[in-house]
């Protein structure tokens, strides 16, 4: 019974922090995302395959993002 809800509980962090990339995707998230994919797949919650793939899926949302985002850095122009 201990094991069952230590698993249940690393299983609910995992989907949490998946869930919170997928709707607000920062590095930030995606650093913890990865942190409880791979406690997921060490402590053999989930397949190590699966943690993978996840990971896969959720660092393409990054440069999707930063496409979108206006960019920050402008050349200035010298003027002589």
């Amino acid at each position: 019974k201990i094991k069952k809800k230590i698993n249940d509980r690393v299983r609910k962090l995992y989907r949490q922090a998946v869930k919170k990339v997928r709707q607000h995707p920062t590095v930030k998230s995606l650093s913890e995302a990865y942190q409880k994919l791979d406690r997921a797949a060490k402590t053999h919650v989930i397949h190590r395959n699966k943690a993978a793939r996840l990971k896969s899926r959720l660092a393409k949302l990054l440069p999707r993002v930063a496409a979108k985002a206006p960019a920050k850095t402008a050349i200035k122009s010298k003027k002589k």
